[in-house]
């Protein structure tokens, strides 16, 4: 199957209006390579035969927006993000303060802010005074309202301990395991577009998005670093994932604290 530009365009501008993606917001590289996998599930084989079949089988647009809205996550992905989160991050938050704000963008299905929720509840549980809220925020309304559920089959629970289910989980008749109220109350699930430029909120003192930026372009990269910046208190935390970089642009803003696991500071 070959696929030519011929009409590269117009199937872009098509899912910019439908979907509302904004897609030179990404590489095209990488828009192609969706489209690609895409247009083989249908057996189109031009830009144009795939925007046809778009138009003739409407239950198609939700695929092509788990395509283009990767949501590959899990609990505790990359594990020693969240040591350093439990043992540095949190406590040093919570040095001289008794409440924490965080911003968990690029959210997906849940499985991160879930993973912060549960250190936070432990700490919260040790001390009574600490408090704490997460607001968790994807572009794409569909995983959100499976992370609002925090419904996740036995097999998600593969990287949780036997002690973390049962405190945290409840087992359903059917097999899948729902999250407990008390990780529920600590998050705000709502839809957010990174690309809008607009923070959620200011004065917040850490902010995770995490394996979001590596499809972005460099200049929505350095666009979203300078926004994370405008959100953080003075010496926050801004939480990358382990295979993305800050441009040269924007590494003045931020002060490096584990180069290894990507963890910055907000400079003022």
């Amino acid at each position: 199957m070959t696929a030519t530009d011929d009409g590269f365009s117009a199937l872009k501008r098509f899912i910019e209006q439908t979907l509302k993606i904004q897609c030179n917001n990404y590489k095209e590289d990488y828009i192609k390579r969706r489209l690609l996998s895409r247009m083989r599930s249908t057996a189109t084989t031009t830009y144009p035969d795939y925007l046809r079949y778009l138009h003739e089988h409407p239950p198609e647009l939700e695929n092509l927006r788990n395509a283009l809205t990767i949501n590959v996550t899990e609990f505790f992905r990359d594990a020693d993000v969240y040591d350093l989160i439990k043992k540095e991050i949190l406590p040093a938050l919570f040095h001289g303060r008794k409440s924490v704000r965080i911003w968990c963008a690029g959210c997906s299905t849940g499985e991160e802010p879930y993973s912060i929720a549960m250190i936070l509840h432990d700490m919260m549980a040790l001390d009574k005074s600490l408090s704490g809220q997460i607001t968790a925020t994807d572009i794409d309304e569909v995983v959100l309202k499976k992370a609002k559920e925090g419904i996740y089959s036995e097999k998600a629970m593969g990287k949780l301990s036997a002690a973390q289910v049962q405190r945290h989980f409840t087992k359903l008749p059917d097999g899948n395991y729902q999250v407990k109220p008390h990780l529920q109350e600590l998050i705000r699930f709502r839809p957010h577009d990174l690309m809008s430029g607009q923070p959620i909120s200011r004065y917040l003192d850490m902010i995770t998005c995490r394996n979001v930026t590596i499809y972005f372009t460099e200049k929505q990269k350095d666009e979203l670093a300078r926004m994370f910046h405008s959100a953080l208190v003075p010496g926050g935390y801004y939480v990358m994932g382990k295979t993305e970089y800050l441009g040269r642009e924007v590494e003045g803003l931020f002060t490096p604290i584990n180069s290894l696991q990507k963890v910055y500071t907000k400079k003022d």
